[in-house]
C-alpha cells in the first residue's frame, strides 16, 4: 500500500511530547494497532505517529478513506476540529488550533460586505469567527488567553514556545515573559520552571508599580438651570477644595511611583543576577 505524508499536515498538528511518544509506542507494542488510519486518496491525514511506529516495529494496521473532503484546507479544518475534541489536548495546543481554523476560515470567505453595501435596513453579515471571542468559544478558552496565545505566538521565542507548549510554564506567565528580550526568554527557560515563575512574577510587579493613577474628576451636573437651591449645590460650592485635596494626594502618589520606578530597576538586576546564577 502506497501512503503519503504531506509534510504540511503533518507539521500542523504539534507533535507528540517524548514522553507521550513513548506511552503510545508501548501501547502498540503491547496491543497492537486497534484504530484505523485515515487516508484522504493517498494521503495519510490522521495517524502519522501509530504509521512510524508501526512501520518501524512491523506492527500491522489499517486503513480507511475519508472521500468528504474537496480541498487540502477541508483536510486541516477536519484534522483541526479532530484534535479540538480530544481531551489529552492542552488549553495552549487548543487556542494555536482554534487560532490556525481562524486563518483558514477567514482565507475561504468572500470579502466582507461593507455597511454601506448591505441592504437597507440589514446589518453587514460578520465573517464567521472573526472576534477574539468565537475564537475563544471554539478552543474552549476565554477571550483573554486567546490574547495571550496569540501574543506568545507573536513575541516569544522557541524555546519559550516550546516550554508552554509542554506545560513548564502556564499561558498567562508565557505571555509575561515573552515581553523580555528573546536572550532573555531563552535564558529564563534555560533555568527551569522556577526561575520562568519568578520572572513572570517580577515583570508583573514591575508593571504594577509603574501604572500612574488617573486624576479622577469633578463633575457638576447640568441637567436643570441653576436657581441657587439645587440639591448639588452645596457640593458644587465645596467642589475646588475637594479637587485641591485630590491633587495632593495624586501628587503624594506621582512621587511614591517615582520611587517605585528606582525600585523596579533593583528587581531589573535581580532578574539579571537570577539568570546569570542559572
Amino acid at each position: 500500500m502506497n501512503i503519503t505524508i504531506n509534510q504540511v499536515l503533518q507539521s500542523y498538528i504539534d507533535p507528540l511530547t517524548a514522553s507521550e511518544y513513548a506511552a503510545l509506542e508501548r501501547s502498540l507494542l503491547a496491543e497492537g494497532c486497534r484504530d484505523a488510519l485515515v487516508l484522504w486518496n493517498d494521503v495519510l491525514i490522521d495517524g502519522h505517529n501509530r504509521y512510524a511506529i508501526c512501520r518501524q516495529h512491523g506492527i500491522e494496521f489499517k486503513t480507511i478513506q475519508n472521500t468528504s473532503f474537496s480541498s487540502l484546507d477541508d483536510v486541516m479544518l477536519w484534522m483541526i476540529d479532530n484534535h479540538l475534541a480530544r481531551r489529552s489536548v492542552s488549553d495552549f495546543q487548543r487556542g494555536v488550533l482554534a487560532l490556525r481554523k481562524k486563518e483558514i476560515v477567514a482565507a475561504r470567505s468572500p470579502a466582507p460586505v461593507s455597511a454601506a453595501d448591505a441592504p437597507e435596513g440589514e446589518n453587514a453579515p460578520k465573517p464567521p469567527m472573526s472576534t477574539r471571542e468565537e475564537v475563544a468559544k471554539v478552543a474552549r478558552l476565554s477571550s483573554n488567553q486567546i490574547s495571550q496565545i496569540e501574543k506568545i505566538q507573536k513575541a516569544a521565542s522557541p524555546e519559550l514556545v516550546e516550554a508552554v507548549r509542554s506545560g513548564t510554564i502556564s499561558i498567562n506567565a508565557a505571555a509575561t515573559v515573552a515581553s523580555l528580550p528573546p536572550e532573555e526568554q531563552v535564558a529564563a527557560v534555560a533555568g527551569g520552571k522556577k526561575l520562568l515563575r519568578q520572572a513572570a512574577k517580577e515583570i508583573r510587579e514591575q508593571r504594577a508599580a509603574t501604572r500612574t493613577p488617573r486624576e479622577p474628576k469633578v463633575h457638576v451636573s447640568q441637567d436643570t438651570p441653576e436657581t441657587g437651591n439645587e440639591p448639588w449645590a452645596d457640593n458644587a460650592a465645596q467642589a475646588p477644595g475637594e479637587a485641591e485635596r485630590l491633587r495632593g494626594e495624586i501628587a503624594s502618589l506621582k512621587q511614591k511611583v517615582a520611587q517605585l520606578q528606582a525600585e523596579n530597576v533593583e528587581l531589573n538586576q535581580r532578574i539579571a543576577t537570577l539568570i546569570d546564577a542559572s
